[in-house]
């Protein structure tokens, strides 16, 4: 329990934070706006990650690095500290999305990934700021503080973050925080493990009709293969995923094709179940290349995306303040039903950290045209300021609550361990009858 002396110093500090993004607002939706009209797929976001480095390198006291570690990821630090701080210093980071989807641009909303990261660090910022302006007294205990916004490029598909992780950009972050548009508020949403797999089949073309003898057909391995994976579905468990597309299948009807792709997705709830899936998925590919004479060639197209482990602390503390803004949560058993993947996922096996995912006024799915409309709609902006407050508030609670910090890190310690040692006895019943 805090102080009661305290509790009203906080409230404070969350109202001026959420000032500071208001003060923002126009500049925050600009920035949103400009990212949405200018989709860029992964490792391509160059627009954005210009656009980005401006706001940061506009705003005083900021130190940005453009290009961190990948050619359109970017870093911007702040930090700050109270008189007589022993201790070095808490690293709060702040995550920010810009790459869009072929085809259907921003249609996860990637725009207000950036937007909201963004504006929950500028928040944050200034309510640290103000206690410069006027010191806490006896009330709030202040540590120092650094402030990291990440812009991590290629979420779609390319691992920024897995990259980044491999190049020490989340080293010595205590915690993180990031949030993604959705059709409703929910402070945690679980995801999928993901192995992401490109597979071609090399034949030998001949004419279909006079000589089909002289040729070996590789969309006939094609089609094996996707028949061989519908048919391993009914001894997969129930919330493993495989699915895919024939991205290759031939030039002309008339000509045996000589080669044939595959573009495959291999999801699975844990982390450790993943291999196992893709093993079988493999057999299955693999196969098809044996029984139709083909060569095959098989390759992971990203890096594997990890599952998003919980934080129930940093979940609770964000919800309390969502709720303080208006937001209306999911109920817990309907929020439970698994998401896609991201490479969040990675780095909350790294580091402390909350993926929320947050309402935008519209009923649309993500990875649809709808979405994309909405992801650039003036009504996305009250709440994508909304969660970017409610992010900002959830980081003074850990910077000042007394033992938050400390429980976010057992949470974490422990969400670790049970991705370890848990299996879903649901899953692992065989009903009979």
């Amino acid at each position: 329990m805090e102080p009661a002396a305290m509790a009203p110093r906080l409230e404070e500090l969350k109202r001026q934070a959420g000032e500071c993004i208001e003060a923002a607002a126009a500049a925050l939706g600009e920035l949103s706006r400009v990212i949405w009209s200018r989709p860029e797929l992964a490792y391509e976001e160059r627009q954005a990650h210009a656009s980005l480095t401006r706001f940061f390198a506009s705003r005083a006291a900021w130190s940005v690095q453009p290009g961190y570690q990948l050619e359109t990821a970017f870093r911007a630090d702040w930090a700050w500290a109270p008189p007589d701080h022993p201790r070095a210093p808490l690293r709060l980071g702040f995550l920010c999305e810009y790459d869009a989807l072929p085809g259907i641009g921003h249609a996860c909303g990637h725009n207000l990934i950036a937007e909201v990261g963004a504006a929950a660090a500028l928040g944050l910022k200034g309510a640290l700021e103000s206690l410069a302006a006027r010191p806490p007294g006896g009330t709030l205990r202040a540590p120092a503080v650094k402030i990291t916004v990440l812009g991590t490029p290629a979420e779609e598909g390319g691992g920024g973050k897995v990259k980044l992780i491999e190049t020490g950009a989340f080293d010595n972050l205590d915690i993180v925080f990031m949030a993604h548009p959705f059709q409703n508020d929910v402070p945690y949403k679980p995801s999928l493990a993901n192995h992401h797999v490109s597979v071609k089949y090399y034949g030998k073309a001949s004419h279909a009709a006079a000589y089909p003898w002289g040729g070996i057909n590789a969309l006939d391995a094609a089609v094996l293969a996707y028949n061989s994976l519908s048919v391993l579905r009914q001894q997969m468990k129930p919330a493993w995923r495989v699915h895919g597309v024939i991205k290759q299948g031939g030039e002309i009807a008339n000509i045996i094709p000589s080669r044939t792709e595959l573009d495959f997705f291999v999801r699975t709830p844990l982390l450790k179940d993943l291999p196992v899936l893709a093993d079988k998925a493999e057999s299955c590919f693999r196969a098809a290349a044996l029984a139709t004479g083909c060569q095959i060639e098989l390759k992971s197209v990203c890096p594997d995306y990890y599952n998003v482990l919980p934080n129930k602390s940093l979940q609770q503390a964000y919800r309390e303040n969502g709720k303080s803004l208006g937001m209306e949560f999911l109920d817990k058993a309907i929020s439970s039903n698994f998401s896609g993947s991201t490479d969040f996922g990675n780095v909350s096996h790294v580091v402390p950290g909350i993926h929320a995912y947050f309402y935008i006024g519209s009923d649309a799915l993500n990875h649809t045209e709808q979405f994309t409309e909405a992801a650039g709609s003036k009504e996305a902006q009250q709440y994508a300021l909304r969660t970017a407050k409610a992010l900002a508030m959830t980081a003074l609670d850990v910077i000042f609550r007394p033992g938050l910090l400390e429980r976010v890190r057992e949470d974490f310690r422990q969400a670790k361990q049970d991705e370890q040692e848990h299996y879903s006895a649901k899953e692992e019943a065989v009903p009979l009858g």
